[in-house]
């Protein structure tokens, strides 16, 4: 079956309860189909590269999580439950690591993450080939599966009940809204689709926003020259 990014993009929704927490939240969300996988190569290592060498210029050796949408973020997780200093918004643990060098994955993922770091913004990348169903942003209910490693070896978690987590037909796919992704749906060196998520709070405005994504969509373009994208604006009206 042929798969239809717009009707995709269409059937993903935030949940009332989500917005009730964070007025000011928005996703956007980014398909890319036709995506080039594999090791990290001279274009993503220039992002991270320039991501690094702005990211040193903006903070030097001041504290990341000061900077007003890294503080809005810190104020989300707490409003749900969660505790920031101990697992954090996933752009500020990025920005964290900046001193001693970002982590090189792989390229679709060195790629989004030296976007992160630039924007200052969450950003997540999901395998859509192991994505089931539509994409939901929810509370949890606390029975939700959630795939994951400890000592090297797969376990099964569930979210705390009330987290806001990412969720398809299968269990929840990101918990603490941006802080950790299931192995299940990760990028990899298979992916050839994908969907991102780039998470945005009052203090980054729809312009930073949409500047952020147009960047991750003329770097895959780079990246994949054959990349069909689409992209959807959710929450905020």
């Amino acid at each position: 079956m042929t798969f239809d990014a717009a009707a995709w993009l269409e059937s993903a929704t935030i949940d009332p309860a989500v917005l009730a927490l964070r007025p000011d939240y928005r996703a956007l969300l980014i398909t890319a189909e036709g995506l080039l996988p594999g090791p990290g190569d001279e274009l993503s290592e220039r992002l991270l590269a320039d991501a690094e060498s702005a990211a040193r210029e903006r903070f030097g050796d001041g504290p990341v999580e000061e900077h007003p949408h890294l503080a809005a973020w810190r104020e989300a997780f707490r409003a749900f439950g969660a505790k920031p200093q101990r697992t954090r918004p996933s752009a500020e643990a990025l920005l964290r690591r900046v001193p001693a060098g970002l982590p090189r994955v792989d390229r679709l993922t060195d790629i989004y993450n030296a976007i992160s770091v630039g924007h200052v913004i969450p950003l997540g990348g999901e395998d859509l080939d192991h994505y089931v169903g539509a994409a939901r942003l929810v509370r949890a209910e606390g029975d939700e599966t959630f795939e994951t490693t400890a000592g090297g070896e797969p376990v099964i978690e569930h979210p705390a009940p009330g987290e806001v987590v990412w969720r398809d037909d299968t269990g929840a796919t990101c918990r603490r809204w941006n802080w950790r992704q299931c192995t299940r749906t990760r990028l990899t060196h298979d992916t050839t689709r994908a969907m991102f998520v780039l998470d945005a709070l009052g203090p980054m405005d729809d312009t930073a926003l949409k500047a952020a994504g147009d960047q991750l969509m003329e770097a895959l373009t780079e990246a994949s020259p054959g990349v069909t994208i689409a992209s959807r604006l959710l929450g905020a009206g």
